[in-house]
């Protein structure tokens, strides 16, 4: 160990709390994400309980992993493609064109993000099933299938597009229209001083944001599992299916670390980028951010494609909400509540468990992710580099990675956790924390450290540093790491399938196992359960974020 880093050490040892804390972070990080992630690499070399490559040759000899790894990457490609234009499209007309109806269409474009991933294919069933209202009722179709490809692709497009909007609504909104003035005064048409001036300033969003889509599709795992059928396999669902259906551990860890290789490529050319936009700022914005490097004709053409999507977000989500009223869809459109009182009889169980681990999950991410974030912003220490990568590390792995992970590091000695609480809340928080870290770093990077260093100069410890002064500095991250966590422990099924119990189910898989017995309704009132509780507990926890906030400040001046 270096001179340096025996001075950080000690430096650090001054406040034992916090060096005890920052020590359990990193024991635990290595246990919940290191750790599960080396089982699958392990388990993917393993046959028979042997050392063996056979796995990864029969990969390549069968032409249904094939297909499987050819379809995922092929999906996320063109998912990649169109949800950023949709999101690039949307994302430029809410803040770069006088439109009515903004705030409307935002909370409409986001919708998709705070509901199940895949409500979306179950809203799909029931437009365009066999017996769906657009297929059959409408159309009167009889052999029309959306299962394969293109419904895949539709429910994704659906789900991703709002990830795209949201990544680039902040790039777009960051551009300076007087670049596009001047462009314009020195003769360029419009279409010159987009593709010259404003595209080019946006591109790294644009790129970022085809690698957050590209790697969300990669990982999906509902969606290709009710739409994709067994025509058109993907590695996801295939791994899971391995597993359950063919209890073939060794080569569902094949499968997970194949599905991982493209997904963690992506992420780190996304993190390439994402670091390259820190340089790109631009210093006297005007606070009226109008381009008018759109005519008038263009303009509405691009509020129409807008208004089409959030159009269609609607319907999608008026569909599941009908449905869930209907006795039996594409036969008896009778209203009724029966699959409301199902929900709440005999899948009360689910309801309740996946409150309490959404209840317990929260406050532990929300907290988690500040404290890290302090960590790496505010002290110097040996592995400062390691623990922020750690952290966030589970971000680029897919749920069914994840899932397969846990299975094989904590189903035996020394640490079984297997069918309780602890599996579910230790997936949700290690996996879900880095959007709050990042969220936490980003805000710590623009507050003065001299605030803190004033606290600490009177004889605050860090921890007392950390809990008075910067937390309540940083309520807005804080704020959008508990939501995040909130909503994706109620949401989540890709890593959940694989960890739930008798003891302990949840939602989105009760939502799942309803689609495949073909009750839609029944799945149609549980999404509608989960999207209600989301939207009252983000409206709870906003609350009570500024009502703390508000309070801790006048506490300190």
């Amino acid at each position: 160990m270096s001179g340096t880093a025996r001075a950080q050490l000690r430096q650090l040892a001054r406040d034992p709390v916090l060096f005890v804390l920052l020590m359990a972070i990193a024991v635990s990080i290595a246990v919940f994400v290191i750790y599960p992630l080396i089982k699958v690499l392990l388990a993917s070399f393993q046959v028979d309980g042997a050392w063996s490559f056979a796995g990864y040759a029969e990969l390549a000899e069968r032409k249904l992993y094939r297909n499987a790894l050819i379809n995922s990457l092929g999906v996320g490609a063109l998912v990649g493609v169109i949800g950023v234009a949709i999101g690039f499209v949307n994302a430029f007309v809410l803040t770069r064109l006088d439109v009515p109806g903004k705030t409307l269409l935002h909370y409409l474009t986001i919708l998709p993000i705070i509901s199940p991933p895949f409500v979306s294919a179950v809203s799909i069933l029931f437009l365009f099933g066999f017996n769906g209202l657009v297929t059959r009722q409408l159309l009167g179709l009889q052999d029309f299938s959306i299962y394969g490809f293109h419904g895949v692709v539709l429910s994704q497009v659906f789900t991703f597009a709002p990830i795209a909007y949201l990544s680039l609504r902040g790039v777009l909104a960051s551009l300076s229209p007087t670049l596009e003035d001047a462009a314009l005064n020195i003769g360029a048409t419009r279409w010159q001083a987009f593709w010259k001036v404003s595209f080019p300033l946006a591109l790294p969003g644009i790129a970022s944001a085809f690698l957050v889509v590209f790697i969300e599709s990669m990982a999906d795992f509902g969606n290709p599992l009710v739409l994709a059928g067994a025509a058109f396999p993907m590695l996801a669902p295939q791994a899971y299916l391995e597993i359950t259906g063919s209890f073939n551990l060794s080569r569902g860890a094949t499968l997970a670390i194949v599905l991982l290789i493209p997904s963690m490529t992506a992420f780190a050319i996304q993190r390439y980028y994402l670091s390259k936009r820190q340089y790109i700022t631009v210093t006297g914005k005007p606070t009226a951010s109008t381009s008018k490097v759109v005519s008038p004709a263009a303009k509405w053409l691009l509020y129409g494609v807008a208004l089409l999507f959030a159009l269609l977000v609607t319907a999608f989500y008026a569909v599941i909400l009908v449905g869930a009223f209907t006795k039996v869809w594409g036969f008896n459109y009778a209203p009724t509540i029966a699959h409301f009182l199902y929900v709440f009889d005999v899948g009360f169980e689910s309801v309740k468990d996946t409150l309490v681990v959404a209840l317990v999950t929260t406050p532990v991410s929300g907290l988690l992710g500040m404290l890290v974030a302090f960590l790496v912003v505010r002290r110097n220490f040996p592995g400062r580099t390691a623990l922020e990568f750690g952290s966030i590390l589970s971000f680029a792995v897919p749920g069914t990675v994840v899932g397969i992970g846990y299975i094989m590091a904590f189903n035996a000695p020394p640490l079984v956790l297997t069918g309780t609480l602890a599996i579910l809340v230790a997936c949700f928080v290690f996996r879900y924390v880095p959007v709050g870290i990042q969220s936490g770093i980003a805000v710590l990077r623009q507050i003065d450290p001299a605030i803190e260093e004033a606290a600490q100069n009177l004889g605050a410890t860090g921890l007392t540093t950390f809990r008075k002064i910067t937390l309540p500095l940083i309520a807005p991250a804080f704020f959008s790491g508990l939501v995040y966590a909130f909503v994706r422990a109620m949401t989540a099924i890709s890593a959940a399938i694989f960890l739930v119990s008798a003891n302990w189910n949840l939602m989105t898989v009760q939502i799942l196992n309803q689609v495949g017995s073909g009750r839609l309704g029944v799945a149609a009132a549980f999404s509608v359960v989960v999207i209600v509780i989301v939207l009252v507990a983000i409206v709870i926890i906003s609350s009570l974020v500024n009502r703390w906030s508000r309070h801790t400040s006048m506490v300190r001046f």
